[in-house]
């Protein structure tokens, strides 16, 4: 216990350091089920930060897979799948990601975090070299530092500067240019058919984080690869949630079936950790056949998205180049996104101030994302408030 005391109290200052620079974050205790409306306290908010973009967290038919799944497997599911055994669920589970996003397999992870750290990780090594997004996630950067590849990041969404960087590391090395498809922080969308073209020209593998994509973008809702009318090929990776658009939990990667098998024995963070509940697995299952059934949620959320944009468009808000679920409102400085937010909790809008080190210094925003379950309504009272809260704040 030497030592403790005193290191107690640099916790503290660094906590203080922290809270003045504007920084600080703390969890708020929700007290009803994911949705449009919430409660805090009992008091209900209207939420305008869930990654629930097609509300379906609660649908019924989610809700009702899930508990016959609990009563037929159990609450747990006892281990990691190459030591408990790979529980049935899983195999129909990943044979229908793969026919959803048109890959020869997928690979079901417990979390996006995992997925992308123990893809990156087990892909690249020390002489290889990952070519990435300026902005890309956060769990993208880290999967790439755990690689020890030699890491180039490339200006946002500039394929000028990134393909500069593939001319310049020539070699035997592999190349794995990686991106988010939908950049979660803006909103905006990733010029993959450029990326893609600029991996089959240098001979470099792609692959596209969808987590914020897979369910949302293109026609049926199957992400970043539909949106542009392309097909998947071997040398597209695509990594997925379960726990956005599809309302759940958990991730998969989806690609060839020898990228699987090369998981299976190399990814640590697929490895080393218990798997999925035979619940969430379930309904995992079913919010893909409600992609199929209920293609009126889409339609609401671009519905939902296109009145969001205009709205805030109208009223002066700055919002970024992105026209996605993901509308950024740009404060800049860190304290006033903070009081703003805090505001507008008051007023009874749930909307999260996102600060550095998520976004660069001098970018802080209130990060709103628009869910299907909105009622235009809903969306015109948010704007309401929002635009009396921008000129109290001096943003409008």
């Amino acid at each position: 216990m030497l030592g403790y005391p005193d290191r107690m109290l640099n916790l503290e200052n660094e906590l203080k350091q922290i809270k003045n620079a504007g920084l600080y974050r703390k969890l708020v205790t929700m007290s009803s089920q994911s949705g449009p409306r919430m409660k805090i306290d009992n008091r209900e908010v209207l939420m305008l930060s869930s990654n629930d973009y097609l509300g379906l967290c609660s649908h019924p038919r989610l809700k009702k897979q899930a508990q016959q799944a609990l009563d037929k497997w159990g609450a747990g599911s006892g281990a990691s799948r190459l030591i408990s055994g790979n529980l049935a669920p899983f195999v129909e589970l990943e044979h229908n990601l793969a026919d959803f996003k048109q890959t020869e397999d997928a690979l079901v992870f417990s979390t996006g975090y995992m997925a992308n750290t123990g893809l990156l990780s087990a892909l690249a090594g020390p002489t290889d070299v990952i070519f990435s997004d300026q902005l890309n996630h956060a769990s993208i950067i880290d999967g790439c530092r755990l690689s020890r590849a030699r890491i180039e990041v490339y200006s946002h969404r500039d394929v000028g500067v990134l393909e500069s960087l593939l001319k310049k590391k020539g070699g035997p090395a592999n190349r794995i240019i990686v991106t988010d498809g939908v950049f979660s922080m803006d909103g905006d969308i990733a010029p993959v058919p450029d990326l893609f073209e600029l991996a089959q020209k240098y001979d470099a593998a792609l692959v596209i984080d969808d987590a914020h994509s897979t369910g949302v973008l293109g026609k049926q809702g199957k992400g970043t690869l539909e949106y542009f009318n392309m097909c998947a090929t071997p040398e597209i990776t695509v990594m997925g949630t379960l726990g956005k658009a599809l309302g759940c939990f958990g991730a998969f990667v989806a690609g060839s079936r020898n990228l699987k098998e090369f998981l299976i024995n190399r990814s640590r963070s697929f490895i080393f950790t218990t798997a999925l509940p035979a619940s969430v697995v379930a309904a995992a299952l079913e919010a893909l056949e409600i992609l199929e059934d209920e293609p009126q949620l889409r339609h609401n959320l671009h519905r939902n998205v296109s009145f969001m944009h205009q709205g805030l468009s109208r009223l002066g808000f700055e919002t970024g180049s992105g026209r996605t679920h993901i509308v950024p409102l740009i404060i800049g400085a860190a304290d006033t996104a903070v009081a703003m937010a805090r505001h507008l909790l008051d007023e009874g809008l749930f909307i999260q101030a996102i600060r550095p080190p998520t976004v660069p210094e001098g970018s802080s925003r209130l990060r709103i994302t628009v869910m299907a379950t909105h009622t235009i309504e809903d969306l015109a009272k948010a704007l309401d408030i929002l635009s009396q809260a921008g000129k109290r704040f001096g943003i409008i």
